[in-house]
């Protein structure tokens, strides 16, 4: 792991009219790095996912990218800065075959004309890159299952040689062996010395994949904890604020009053 993270966030704040959304966020992400993102519904996911893709710029706080200070204010900037993000919709076109689908808004041209050719052979060399095994680079995206229309659109966020590849709950609704397909692929992304951050309800993949899990409840940190040596119940007990209590509470004012 790198010293300087590819991304930090510093006391990010998000607010939409009188809904605080975000408060005081930091997050870190290094290269080689999968670090998984969760929290209850409504905690600022989301949120602060958009923050990062450039969808909603922050009110407040610092985005470092690489050791500097960056705006990201829209998600062409985040882009050009190497962030790559994966939503669960996908937003792939079900009647485009998986060549037209990775070029989609990238064709390559030549003579003014679409290079099918290139777009092809470029399609071939990325997914074999990538371990993706699918039929046929010439069918469409409707005749694939969920699993291999996900790993098609992880594909297709590495046209542009990304730094960090966001991936917004990539297993869900997946059956098993899908879900197996796309960890091996998060896997292999990490190996290629990518950031990877990863959105996730599904603690099982959390712990098969991640190195890290930064927890977030109701928009503000909850705690950051290594995969390795923290238990499942740990992390659960933070994501619903079970280790918020009375008890917790005066130990942490006792702690305060003794410094």
């Amino acid at each position: 792991m790198t010293a300087t993270p590819v991304l930090a966030l510093r006391g990010v704040f998000k607010r939409f009219g009188a809904v605080q959304a975000l408060t005081d966020v930091d997050l870190e992400i290094h290269a080689g790095e999968v670090v998984a993102l969760v929290g209850d519904n409504g905690a600022g996911k989301s949120t602060l996912v958009k923050t990062i893709a450039g969808v909603h710029p922050i009110d407040e706080g610092v985005i470092e990218w690489e050791g500097r200070k960056v705006s990201v204010e829209r998600p062409q900037d985040a882009q050009h800065l190497g962030i790559a993000t994966v939503y669960q919709d996908l937003a792939l076109a079900d009647n485009i075959d998986v060549v037209g689908n990775l070029f989609l808004g990238r064709e390559i041209r030549r003579w003014g004309v679409l290079n099918e050719v290139e777009m092809e052979r470029r399609s071939r060399e990325l997914l074999d890159s990538l371990s993706i095994r699918i039929p046929s680079v010439r069918i469409p995206i409707a005749s694939l299952s969920g699993g291999q229309r996900q790993v098609v659109a992880i594909a297709r966020s590495m046209l542009g040689e990304p730094k960090l590849v966001i991936l917004d709950e990539p297993t869900a609704a997946l059956g098993v062996e899908q879900t197996a397909q796309v960890l091996d692929l998060v896997e292999r992304l990490r190996s290629r010395g990518l950031a990877v951050l990863l959105i996730s309800h599904n603690m099982a993949d959390v712990k098969a994949v991640a190195d890290r899990v930064a927890v977030l409840r109701l928009g503000g940190n909850n705690g950051v904890f290594d995969v390795r040596t923290t238990s499942q119940e740990e992390i659960i007990a933070a994501i619903t604020g079970a280790t918020d209590n009375a008890v917790t509470r005066r130990a942490s004012r006792t702690a305060e009053v003794q410094k």
